[in-house]
């Protein structure tokens, strides 16, 4: 387990063309809803990078930090904190005023049933924070849920397709790309919405869920046959990266990885690696929620970590009883009700 961990903590180090990045970027960074899966790696990566620039700039995680234990470990990597609930928009106003603003703020689990919640989530608070920072540099984390499904051999849907949300989690990030957009224009705001899906680490992920459900012998609903995955660090070098490519009214990007990628295929390569015989339910339907990522691999390069290594540390991560966070993806989710 602990050379497992150290090749992870390698994979998940900063690239030089980061470094580079990180020096040339004017400002302090401060990440909106640092407490999410995503946050707390992503705020890591940027401060380890900040720090190998030489050039000073503070790091800052803003969230509830409700996760016991959360706070103190982001402080021990040098990350500041601000305990808040950006809803109130008293306490928002608090927060300090900085160039570079990752907001990754958002809701998405438990959306059906709460749609009033996900909405003032999605895409109220976004108009709150442009007003805020309406002289920063804005990188809004968004979802590939806001396009329309592809045909899979179509090879995913790229900036230009116009976008097509299922059901109200899509419609609500589509608003918050909206707002955002709106108010770049207003305020000349300089943005860039980052189309993530999906990012794996080696306690999430759709990869995970995969080949969790491959160990425990579980059947697996393939009708959304194809997916499009990325390690966890590449997409997190590619956040802060794009800080150097916001424009106004905002650059659309898509963030994923290279392959179009077969759940069963997937699937089929966790049974080698753990011994078992992976189980399906129903067929692969020719359509997909999946994304064209060319434009991202033309600005930064492709994933320094491939699917096949993602798939190899991923078993041997489930095997080694590694920490996992109960947040699934609902990538076989075809009606949009997360």
């Amino acid at each position: 387990m602990n050379n497992l961990q150290e090749t992870v903590d390698a994979l998940l180090q900063p690239s030089d063309a980061l470094v580079a990045d990180m020096a040339t970027l004017e400002g302090d960074i401060l990440l909106l809803g640092v407490g999410g899966k995503i946050g707390p790696s992503l705020a890591k990566l940027a401060k380890q990078a900040v720090d190998r620039s030489g050039v000073p700039r503070r790091v800052i995680g803003a969230s509830r930090l409700s996760e016991p234990g959360l706070r103190e470990e982001l402080e021990s990597y040098g990350v500041e904190t601000i305990k808040v609930d950006l809803l109130d928009d008293a306490a928002l106003q608090t927060l300090p005023d900085v160039k570079n603003v990752l907001y990754l703020a958002g809701t998405k689990f438990g959306t059906t049933g709460k749609e009033s919640f996900t909405w003032a989530m999605n895409a109220y608070l976004p108009g709150r924070v442009a007003e805020k920072y309406k002289n920063a540099n804005i990188v809004v984390y968004s979802t590939g849920n806001v396009y329309p499904f592809t045909p899979v051999f179509s090879g995913g849907a790229d900036e230009s397709v116009a976008p097509g949300p299922i059901g109200e989690y899509g419609q609500s990030c589509l608003g918050r790309e909206r707002v955002f957009q709106y108010f770049s224009s207003k305020h000349n705001t300089p943005i860039l919405i980052y189309r993530l899906n999906y990012a794996n680490d080696l306690r999430y992920g759709v990869l995970l869920e995969i080949a969790k459900s491959v160990l425990a012998e579980k059947p697996i609903d393939i009708r959304m046959g194809h997916v499009n995955v990325i390690w966890q660090g590449d997409a997190n070098e590619i956040a802060l990266r794009s800080f150097l490519h916001c424009n106004v009214p905002g650059k659309l990007l898509n963030v994923t990885g290279p392959e179009t990628a077969a759940v069963r295929w997937i699937a089929e390569q966790f049974g080698k690696l753990l011994g078992k015989t992976p189980q399906f339910l129903h067929e692969e339907q020719p359509m997909a929620l999946l994304s064209n990522a060319a434009e991202s691999f033309r600005l930064f390069g492709y994933p320094r970590v491939g699917l096949q290594q993602m798939i190899e540390l991923t078993a041997a991560w489930l095997q080694s009883g590694g920490a996992t966070i109960q947040k699934p993806t609902h990538f076989q989710e075809r009606a949009g009700k997360f």
